[in-house]
């Protein structure tokens, strides 16, 4: 009886160290999955933020060069009749609504918005950019 015991006490003690081990190895693994996913999500959010910043650099250089064309024609409709005055500010204030759209694009920039809103920001900056070349075109 007093052999059973032991055998049992021993048998007891070797599954409780198995189980043990088995939780530090599955804890470590965990952790160490938690650890990577991190690390991985922050690579992809910078360089998604580095696209980003491209795309809003992208944006300025097409708003300056539309502004310097609305700027060389300025002197001509405003020379013009009061039609040609209000198409020429109808023009502008596309250019202006762009100007807007950009500057949102940078405060989300800077605010670290998540990237998804950052896109959806830049698109309706495009589309503004588009509508200011578009009304400049109609001149």
């Amino acid at each position: 009886m007093r052999k059973s015991r032991l055998s049992l006490f021993k048998s007891t003690s070797m599954l409780i160290s198995v189980v043990g081990i088995i939780m530090i190895i599955a804890t470590i693994i965990v952790v160490a999955y938690v650890g990577f996913s991190v690390v991985n999500e922050s690579i992809t959010d910078e360089i998604s933020s580095g696209n980003q910043y491209d795309d809003l650099a992208e944006l300025k250089s097409q708003y300056g060069d539309l502004e310097s064309k609305f700027e060389s024609v300025k002197s001509t409709y405003y020379s013009g009749t009061t039609n040609d005055v209000q198409k020429y500010n109808d023009a502008k204030l596309e250019l202006s609504r762009a100007s807007s759209a950009i500057d949102n694009v940078k405060s989300a920039l800077d605010a670290d918005k998540p990237s998804n809103e950052v896109d959806s920001r830049i698109e309706f900056a495009k589309q503004k950019l588009a509508d200011a070349r578009q009304a400049f075109d109609n001149l």
